[in-house]
């Protein structure tokens, strides 16, 4: 009768296997070094964020830019995940094209191919020397096949660097790096203090929250911003929470709230007292803003994931909303560069260079339903509407549009922040109350408007003052004409 073999967990073979801990990977049976291992999750990072990005951008919905993407929360290693998103997106038209020619992928690998894209661009122009890893090793096999396609691809171009197959994008914007304060976490007097033993810092002349430094600084890793005590908002998106001047125990809806910077500076101007509802849709955009309230510390927001056209204006829970923060989606003109949406694949397409006139003209009807949506709400005394875009159509053209429906509900525009300079376009009434931001002297494209009414407690305490100004009128009417009757009457006593 035969032997049975021993169990081979028992053998002191067995037991000197390393476990494989999460995480760990090997190549051909090699443990991974620092750098590998760094790479390695780098690349699994930046192809999550990759995968986000190609998806939104498909959707023409993003849920955030690139850069807000991937120096999250969830992102570990984030200037080399940021190196390589950005590199992987210079070079994607390119990346596929090889990969397409050399027919190296099988179905296992087009199920992954984000990780594709990002592995294939380090080992034709990146970090070849760190690779590691399942997706690596696949195709450092087929490495030769990779290389020819790009050699017969640059002969089908008729170039001979790669470099010319990649379209330059020029800017000459040099933009200040704002960082504003979150007074629910730290006041203004000692983040300037400790911002200034690194950097050169200076407060900004318009918003007492907000902090400028020279172009090119880097806050990115700084304690601070890691901790919510300052958030990095440019300075137009600052101003925006600023014009609708939301008081201490107001209650407030941010309709379209995600990433989260305004919802959390409206819960900062309330000093953390009443209520900031705040709406957003999408699923993604929705975690972004969850952990954007909770890294800042704002208590009073009431996260909702929900579609603002979809609450009710007589729902008895919204009878004490006083203030609307309109940000909807937009075209993201105005902060393109910022976004590096010259980046994307849409961006080729034509898609971004604001002749997309089907694409603006959708977005233009969703951003008059949700501001005609927020002038239904009952109680509601000041309504902002704002975009990130430079184009007529979602700016001056909606506010013109639904101004004869503001004005039946009792609006008016109000001058946003009166001190600054650039005005709306003069294509309609009012246009001198709206605000907007140039392209070029600003470094970034954003719109403002303020529709304002009295409320109903405003409106009570008005009518008394006007009642008591009006009587007071009528009394010192009647004393002039007593007086006046007075001296008639002497007159013609003594000229008798």
């Amino acid at each position: 009768m035969a032997r049975k073999k021993p169990q081979a967990r028992n053998t002191p073979a067995a037991m000197k296997q390393p476990k494989k801990s999460p995480g760990t990977e090997t190549l051909a049976g090699k443990r991974l070094t620092n750098a590998e291992r760094s790479a390695y999750f780098s690349r699994r990072e930046a192809a999550k964020v990759l995968r986000t990005i190609l998806q939104g951008d498909d959707r023409r919905q993003a849920v955030g830019s690139i850069k807000s993407l991937v120096y999250g929360p969830s992102v570990r290693n984030k200037r080399a995940t940021y190196a390589l998103v950005c590199q992987t997106l210079k070079h994607l038209s390119i990346i596929k094209d090889i990969l397409g020619a050399s027919n190296v992928l099988n179905s296992k690998w087009k199920r992954r191919e984000e990780l594709i894209y990002i592995v294939t661009y380090d080992i034709l122009f990146g970090q070849e020397d760190s690779l590691a890893g399942d997706a690596e090793k696949f195709l450092l096999l087929r490495k030769d096949a990779l290389q020819l396609a790009l050699a017969q691809l640059l002969i089908r171009r008729g170039v001979k660097k790669v470099n010319e197959l990649i379209t330059p994008y020029k800017s000459d914007a040099q933009k200040p790096r704002y960082v504003r304060v979150n007074t629910l976490k730290m006041d203004v007097e000692s983040a300037l203090l400790e911002l200034r033993k690194q950097y050169v810092v200076q407060k900004d002349d318009m918003i007492p929250e907000l902090l400028v430094c020279p172009p090119g600084t880097d806050l990115h890793d700084h304690p601070f911003v890691q901790t919510g005590s300052i958030l990095l908002q440019g300075k137009a998106s600052s101003m925006v929470a600023a014009s609708l001047g939301p008081k201490p125990g107001w209650e407030v809806i941010d309709a379209c709230a995600a990433p989260g910077n305004k919802t959390v500076h409206l819960a900062a101007l309330m000093k953390g007292q009443g209520k900031v509802i705040a709406c957003e849709l999408d699923k993604e955009r929705f975690k972004r803003l969850k952990n954007t309230v909770k890294l800042a510390g704002a208590a009073n927001v009431q996260v909702m994931h929900e579609d603002f056209l979809n609450l009710n204006p007589e729902d008895p829970s919204y009878s004490k909303v006083r203030a609307i923060l309109l940000d909807p989606s937009c075209s993201g003109s105005g902060t393109a560069f910022d976004r590096l949406d010259h980046l994307l694949p849409s961006a080729n397409a034509g898609a971004h260079d604001g002749f997309d006139m089907d694409r603006l003209q959708k977005l233009a009807n969703f951003q008059k339903r949700v501001l005609e949506h927020a002038l239904r709400f009952p109680a509601v005394e000041r309504i902002v509407y704002s975009t990130c875009s430079i184009h007529q159509i979602e700016n001056e053209d909606v506010i013109n549009s639904l101004l004869p429906l503001a004005t039946s509900h009792g609006f008016q525009l109000e001058k946003v922040f009166p001190q600054w300079p650039r005005r709306g376009f003069p294509v309609m009434v009012g246009s001198e109350n709206l605000l907007r931001t140039d392209l070029v002297k600003d470094k970034e494209g954003f719109f403002i408007a303020l529709f304002s009414r009295e409320g109903k407690d405003r409106s009570v305490k008005s009518m008394r003052m006007e009642r008591n100004a009006s009587l007071r009128n009528r009394l010192r009417a009647r004393r002039h004409l007593n007086l006046f009757f007075l001296k008639m009457f002497r007159t013609i006593w003594y000229a008798t």
